[in-house]
């Protein structure tokens, strides 16, 4: 494979899926007080249980780590396609252009998918398949930069206490959201995580962001949809089903909102994205 793919580990991709696409993989960092784990080494139910004694902190991948990895794969390819999570969230994708600078040997291209998750994830794997298909890196970016024109991704959140504390809505907001059981359903806007709409209750929210994707599935294309869901698999199982029964024609996985995204949403955020196939 003359392009390497790399991606950073809110991309929450199964091991399986990395390592049958070769997909690179550099993690950021979560902090519990004085203790710092690598993502991707945190499981989904550590995570979450030691998120409820202790309020974590998250960070951007060294930018060392980059570095290493670009230089190793220097040594069998010619560029490297490196994926990122939205650059309005995280410092990762500026990480990874500065890096880029650094790296004698191979040309990197850093792409900012302008979100993250499991739709971070379906353009690593599309990446991937075109490069062992032989694809250059051009032609690659510019297959990713088609697929954001059909993309969308909407979740909602259980508590607006994380948001809170993230600095997404002030302390009077929260408390009112809370009061009045809103779910505000929420999605990047100009790479940064804005409201779409208020919702009074959570069916309510997950309701209408089924609308939205029927309202694309209607237009005749043929679309792929991921539903990401935080410690919530069984209920992620069942929307899955009635999914499928609303939409036959949308392919449908799960995936979830892993450690460095769960701080931010917080445990019960759903979520649900999808593309044209």
């Amino acid at each position: 494979m003359k392009t390497a793919i790399v991606t950073d580990s809110t991309s929450y991709l199964p091991i399986k899926t990395r390592e049958a696409l070769k997909i690179h993989t550099v993690s950021l960092e979560v902090t519990f007080g004085n203790q710092s784990f690598k993502e991707i080494d945190l499981t989904e139910e550590v995570f979450y249980q030691k998120a409820k004694e202790e309020f974590p902190k998250t960070s951007q991948p060294p930018l060392g780590e980059f570095v290493a990895l670009y230089e190793d794969l220097s040594a069998d390819h010619a560029e490297v396609v490196s994926i990122h999570l939205s650059s309005g969230i995280s410092g990762t994708y500026a990480g990874s252009k500065q890096a880029a600078e650094m790296v004698d040997g191979v040309k990197v291209y850093s792409f900012d998918t302008e979100l993250t998750c499991g739709l971070q994830g379906f353009y690593a794997i599309k990446a991937a398949k075109m490069a062992e298909d032989g694809a250059d890196a051009q032609t690659i970016l510019t297959e990713l930069n088609e697929m954001k024109k059909t993309l969308r991704a909407y979740f909602m959140v259980e508590d607006l206490k994380h948001l809170q504390r993230g600095g997404r809505l002030s302390t009077a907001q929260a408390l009112v959201g809370g009061m009045l059981q809103i779910k505000p359903i929420l999605h990047f806007q100009e790479k940064v995580i804005v409201p779409f709409e208020k919702i009074r209750t959570r069916k309510k929210a997950m309701n209408r962001i089924v609308d939205l994707l029927k309202a694309d599935v209607n237009e005749g294309l043929g679309f792929q949809a991921t539903i990401i869901h935080a410690n919530r698999p069984e209920e992620a199982e069942r929307w899955k089903k009635e999914l499928e029964v609303a939409c036959p024609e949308v392919d449908f996985e799960i995936s979830y909102f892993g450690p460095v995204i769960g701080t931010h949403l917080g445990e019960g955020a759903m979520g649900l994205g999808w593309v044209k196939k």
